[in-house]
């Protein structure tokens, strides 16, 4: 009897073992593919400790023939500043997105009800600022002139907190989930607020965790808000810093040429190219991070919100 059992257990584990070496050229085909994304971002920081000179002359190189740190040095010469501005857009990327996750959260679980009167006209609604935009100049008064926040952080936020396609995309995940269990809520006494917080928030993480890192990209890439309402150079965001210095990069190196008296610097010794990737580097950094750890969550509040059901 034991002999026939450890038969018919060996024969239940060896369509296991076949199906796991099956799958095996599946799994290095995937890596590999990995590994092929990964060749542009080694490329990035490969030339960035590339000299100028040999960009210049060889092109670009996963193995340039010699390192320098010249760009890293010409990005971080004003430290102080930034540091600052990686504190600023720490600070605005939090608040920014810690705000319009519920904002956005809050009115796609109000216009998802099937129960609520005016959710047709508010979709409606939201859905045509997708549409038409306002323009530049009405949104640049109602922030300077008529909620005064010129040179201050809720200018960098406030006019990004509410976005007519997160609600949008939210209010499809929050249909997706089941009725029943708000209804269960209703008849055991809960309030709407109640069942908000306790029930609906938890089991829509997935959701809620792909539109805070798309709020988050979203205030973390924004330079041009810098560029409209702060003028004061210790509020400044840390990509508007660093287009403001590869501006200075691209200015000194044309005067260079053009009047080579008027500055002495080298037009080769300024690292253009190289101070370019240095800063996709710097700024970039940061949110590869997060998006690695909330990936899981990220695909799945992607595909969940699609079926309706």
């Amino acid at each position: 009897m034991a002999g026939a059992r450890g038969e018919r257990s060996r024969q239940a584990r060896q369509p296991k073992r076949r199906g796991g070496l099956a799958i095996l050229p599946l799994h290095a085909l995937l890596g590999g593919f990995c590994l092929l994304c990964l060749i542009p971002l080694l490329l990035v920081a490969a030339i960035s400790l590339t000299p100028e000179s040999l960009l210049k002359s060889g092109g670009y190189t996963l193995f340039p023939k010699a390192w320098s740190t010249a760009a890293y040095e010409y990005t971080f010469r004003n430290y102080a500043q930034i540091v600052r501005s990686y504190g600023i857009t720490i600070s605005v990327t939090a608040v920014g997105a810690v705000m319009g996750l519920f904002c956005t959260t809050s009115i796609a679980y109000v216009i998802s009800r099937p129960y609520f009167r005016y959710r047709r006209f508010l979709s409606f609604f939201i859905f045509f600022t997708m549409l038409f935009y306002g323009g530049l100049t009405p949104t640049y008064l109602l922030v300077t002139k008529t909620l005064h926040l010129k040179d201050s952080l809720l200018a960098l936020i406030l006019p990004s907190v509410m976005q007519g396609w997160y609600v949008i995309l939210m209010k499809g995940f929050l249909q997706s989930l089941p009725n029943s269990i708000v209804e269960s809520a209703k008849i055991d006494g809960a309030r709407e607020l109640s069942i908000f917080a306790r029930i609906v928030v938890p089991i829509s993480r997935p959701g809620m965790i792909t539109v805070g890192l798309f709020l988050m990209l979203q205030y973390w890439n924004d330079w041009y808000s810098s560029l409209l309402y702060i003028d004061d150079q210790n509020l400044v965001s840390l990509q508007f810093l660093l287009y403001k210095l590869m501006a200075s990069i691209e200015f000194f190196k044309v005067m260079a040429q053009m009047a080579p008296g008027s500055i002495r610097i080298d037009p080769l010794s300024i690292p253009t190219l190289g101070a370019r990737m240095a800063m996709c580097i710097v700024a970039a950094g940061p949110m590869v991070l997060i998006f690695v750890f909330m990936q899981k969550y990220f695909v799945r509040g992607i595909t969940i919100g699609s079926i309706k059901g």
